[in-house]
């Protein structure tokens, strides 16, 4: 019988030397070493320390904050009305964490109804439909800094990403007291006095809470409330609230605010 034709001749097989067998055989301490998961909080940070770095400043007041000037102080810009065109600034300054706020409305038999962070719409054109996401994120320090930004986009993370970038741009001071006379040196906890914002249809009153009672309002004004350092507080609502984008300007309405004097 006639031999078989291989199509592809078998490769000569070359050893390898010891060096390259004990690199093999004992793997590196890196290697050994379990791999740690980081957290979305620890995530965030690295990339927000990354971004820092990497910042080149294009305004006087974003140089001084990159070179370390220890005179300037968030508060001090917010309470000059200079406005202030670099996210990294409140970056630099804040110990900022985010949140998304439930805008969207999931697709499903019936409608759906399950709330999600992501707004689809359509538009109808020549070419067919045009499909946009749009998102709310809400950023805080949760010790009396706050502030809402609103970003649209035709993918989602570049939408989310906007909408932080212009709730750090739109940052406000919430002060902060307490429900009855308390010890010096205690930390502020709720609203100073009753407060009332508006957005449209909808009126929010927040008014100071005893500690302990926590935040009595929406799930959505949980989030910004909590990022603001609001731990306690009552609220009473007017309108319609199942839209959040009122529901949330209201509050930052009402929380503004409370920088007023004390009648």
């Amino acid at each position: 019988m006639a031999e078989k034709e291989t199509k592809n001749k078998p490769k000569d097989l070359v050893e390898a030397v010891p060096e390259e067998l004990r690199k093999i055989v004992l793997p590196t301490e890196e290697a050994q070493a379990p791999r740690q998961r980081l957290s979305r909080e620890e995530m965030d940070q690295k990339a927000r320390e990354q971004a820092l770095d990497s910042w080149i400043p294009k305004t006087e007041l974003g140089r001084k904050i990159k070179a370390g000037s220890h005179e300037l102080d968030f508060d001090k810009i917010l309470a000059s009305g200079k406005k202030y065109i670099e996210p990294q600034i409140a970056d630099k300054l804040l110990k900022l964490k985010y949140d998304l706020l439930a805008i969207g409305q999931a697709k499903g038999k019936f409608g759906g109804g399950k709330r999600r962070a992501w707004r689809q719409t359509q538009k109808k054109t020549m070419e067919g439909n045009v499909v946009t996401f749009s998102s709310m994120a809400v950023v805080g320090d949760g010790k009396g800094h706050v502030g809402i930004g609103f970003g649209k986009s035709k993918e989602t993370l570049p939408a989310r990403e906007k909408a932080i970038r212009n709730a750090k741009l739109s940052i406000i001071k919430v002060a902060r007291g307490f429900e009855t006379k308390e010890a010096p040196g205690n930390e502020p906890h709720t609203v100073p006095f009753a407060v009332e914002g508006k957005c449209g249809s909808v009126r929010i009153k927040l008014l100071p809470a005893p500690r302990g009672t926590g935040l009595v309002i929406g799930d959505e004004g949980k989030k910004i409330l909590r990022l603001a350092g609001i731990e306690d507080v009552y609220a009473v609502s007017k309108g319609q609230t199942r839209t959040t984008f009122n529901v949330a300007k209201a509050i930052i309405d009402a929380l503004n605010k409370t920088n007023l004097m004390k009648k």
